[in-house]
């Protein structure tokens, strides 16, 4: 599967780096740790140790700082993590019921 493809992949791959680099109050990593337990499960590493604490409200508070339409911006960029999740999660139910050998979760 190539995770370019996903809708929203612009915003959460360079995030995904972020974290991995150590950089966790960027808006792609936020945008990650929002949703880090969703992308765990549906396959992807997840640096733990460099999520921010509250990212929504750190996310906010930023965009605040930086926009004047930070409340469409925000809204945005969560409707974009959610496509990504839920594409990224399709593929790996497909992945899953297509190997048969594969573990189930509970």
């Amino acid at each position: 599967m190539n995770l370019n493809e996903l809708p929203g992949a612009e915003l959460i791959l360079p995030g995904l780096n972020d974290l991995h680099n150590g950089e966790t109050y960027t808006v792609g990593s936020l945008l990650v740790a929002i949703a880090a337990e969703r992308l765990t499960e549906a396959g992807l590493d997840i640096p733990k140790d460099h999520l921010a604490p509250e990212p929504e409200l750190t996310l906010y508070a930023r965009l605040q700082n930086e926009r004047d339409d930070a409340y469409l911006y925000y809204n945005a960029l969560l409707n974009s993590l959610n496509s990504f999740c839920n594409a990224l999660e399709l593929s790996y139910k497909y992945k899953r019921s297509n190997n048969p050998n594969a573990p189930r979760q509970n």
